[in-house]
């Protein structure tokens, strides 16, 4: 079994057990919490190998990089 198949075991067995807003609420604030935590390490990475900076960090500031939808 694939890690991303045991995960999905995982996630459907915690939705399987939501049964209130307030597990729902838990539920959603962990997945936010693991994930924001996931893109803080890959930034933290970028920044100790000097791909990103507070230089490059105030450049992309200033960018508008939404898509255009027509």
């Amino acid at each position: 079994m694939s890690y991303t198949q045991m995960a999905q075991l995982e996630v459907m067995n915690a939705v399987a057990n939501v049964t209130s807003q307030e597990d729902y609420d838990a539920l959603r604030m962990t997945l936010s919490l693991f994930f924001a935590e996931r893109a803080q390490r890959a930034l933290d990475k970028l920044w100790d190998e000097g791909k990103l900076s507070q230089a490059k960090l105030d450049e992309l500031r200033g960018q508008h990089l939404r898509t255009l939808y027509n």
